[in-house]
C-alpha cells in the first residue's frame, strides 16, 4: 500500500469498526443504507462549520481570559468545543431523522446519532492522522473515535425517548428528552476535553478513569437498549 493509503486506512478503520458494531446491534429492523450514508456524510459536513465556529469563539476567549486559567479551560472545553460539536451533530440529526418513517424503534435513535457522530469523528481523524502520522492513529483509535461514539449513544437514547413521547402526544416530555439528548452529550464531551486541556497529573488520571468507566458502561448500555428495543407504534 502507498503511504497515503496506509494513513487513510488507519484514519478510517476505527470509525468503520464501530459503525459495523452499532449496525449489528440494530437487530429487529435494519435502517435504510441511504439514510445511514446521509447521516454519515452530514456528520462529515458538520466538521466545516464546527471548525469555523470554534476558531471564532476560540479567538474571543483568548482575548477575554488568560489561556492558562481554569476558567479558560472550562469554557473552552464545555462551551466552545463540546457545545459547538455536539450542537451541530444534534441539529443535523434532528433535521434528517425526526419525521422519517424509518424512525420507528427506540434503538434507531442510537443508530442515527452514532452514524452522524462517527462521520464527524472519521473526518476529524483524517486530519489528525495525516498531520501527525501513524503515531496519532493508535491513541485516537482507542480514545477519540470511540469517545465520539460514546457521546452519541446517550444522545441517541434520549433522542429516541423524545420521539416516542412526541408520537404519544407528550410534548413536554419530548422537549425534556431532546434537551437531555444534547445536554448529556455536551457534559460528557466537555469533561473529556477539559481533562485533556488542563493536562495535570490528577486530570490525566481522571481522564483515563473516565474513559474506561464510560466505555464499560456504554457497551453494557448498548446491549441493554438493543435487547429491550421496541416499536413506537405497538
Amino acid at each position: 500500500m502507498r503511504p497515503d493509503s496506509i494513513l487513510l486506512f488507519a484514519a478510517l478503520l476505527p470509525a468503520a469498526l464501530l459503525l459495523r458494531y452499532i449496525y449489528r446491534k440494530d437487530t429487529i429492523e435494519k435502517e435504510p443504507p441511504m439514510l445511514l450514508l446521509r447521516l454519515f456524510l452530514f456528520g462529515v459536513l458538520a466538521c466545516i462549520p464546527a471548525a469555523t465556529l470554534e476558531q471564532t469563539f476560540g479567538r474571543m476567549l483568548d482575548n477575554a481570559l488568560p489561556p492558562d486559567s481554569l476558567e479558560y479551560h472550562l469554557i473552552n472545553a464545555f462551551a466552545v468545543v463540546a457545545l459547538i460539536e455536539e450542537g451541530l451533530k444534534f441539529l443535523f440529526l434532528k433535521q434528517l431523522t425526526w419525521r422519517s418513517w424509518d424512525f420507528n424503534y427506540r434503538f434507531d435513535g442510537i443508530v442515527y446519532a452514532v452514524f452522524i457522530s462517527l462521520g464527524f469523528a472519521a473526518f476529524e481523524n483524517i486530519f489528525y492522522v495525516y498531520g501527525y502520522g501513524l503515531t496519532a492513529a493508535l491513541p485516537r483509535m482507542v480514545l477519540a473515535v470511540p469517545a465520539h461514539m460514546g457521546f452519541a449513544v446517550y444522545m441517541g437514547a434520549f433522542y429516541g425517548q423524545a420521539r416516542l413521547a412526541a408520537i404519544r402526544g407528550k410534548r413536554a416530555k419530548s422537549r425534556r428528552n431532546l434537551a437531555a439528548a444534547l445536554l448529556v452529550a455536551v457534559i460528557l464531551h466537555g469533561f473529556y476535553d477539559f481533562c485533556l486541556f488542563l493536562n495535570t497529573s490528577f486530570t490525566s488520571l481522571l481522564f483515563f478513569l473516565f474513559v474506561i468507566i464510560m466505555y464499560i458502561v456504554t457497551v453494557g448500555f448498548i446491549r441493554k437498549q438493543s435487547r429491550e428495543d421496541s416499536n413506537f407504534y405497538l
